[in-house]
This record gives C-alpha cells, sequence and structure tokens, in this order.
C-alpha cells in the first residue's frame, strides 16, 4: 500500500517521471506541472490500486485536482491527471457518486 508520505518524498523534479499519457492530458486540460506537485504536496490518497501494472499506483486528491500516480525503483510516476467532474464525484472531491 503506498503511503503519502513516499510519495511526498519523491515529489522532487529529479524524481518525477511524467508519462506520455498524462503530458497529453495536462495540454488538453490545461493542468501545470506546479498543480501537480502541489496536489502530491498537500493532498490525500482516496483510492488505492494494488493491482496495477507495472508498479502498484493510487489516486491523490486535492481541493480540485486528482493525480494517479505510482512510484517504482525511487521514481515517482505521474499517469494521469483530471479535475473532478460533479457528474462523477461527490462535492468533498473524494467520493465517487454510485
Amino acid at each position: 500500500m503506498l503511503e503519502i508520505a513516499d510519495l511526498q518524498a519523491l515529489c522532487a523534479d529529479e524524481t518525477i517521471a511524467l508519462t506520455g499519457h498524462v503530458l497529453a492530458r495536462m495540454r488538453q486540460r490545461g493542468i501545470r506541472y506546479t498543480d501537480i506537485k502541489h496536489t502530491i504536496q498537500t493532498g490525500e490518497i482516496i483510492e488505492q490500486y494494488a493491482t496495477d501494472y507495472p508498479y502498484p499506483s493510487c489516486l491523490i486528491s486535492s481541493v480540485d485536482l486528482h493525480i494517479v500516480c505510482g512510484i517504482g525503483n525511487g521514481v515517482l510516476y505521474i499517469i494521469t491527471a483530471y479535475r473532478p467532474s460533479a457528474e462523477k464525484w461527490e462535492a468533498d472531491g473524494k467520493t465517487r457518486r454510485s
């Protein structure tokens, strides 16, 4: 299970790897690199994906941004980033709608 403190410890330019997918989504959604770092530094883990490949990952939530990331070989991999929609998430941004 990933811990937020471990993610925060790797939240530095030299240990963050952005996937091609997240780079495309960042451009598409107007999300800045600093937004991603801020979300990791101040957010909380709301879901764990222990069986993701090649590394377990998790969903981090902050006030208005969600980040999916994982740790492998001392690198923090950022998989995707998006703003939670009211259609899929409750007002707290942490609870999925049924």
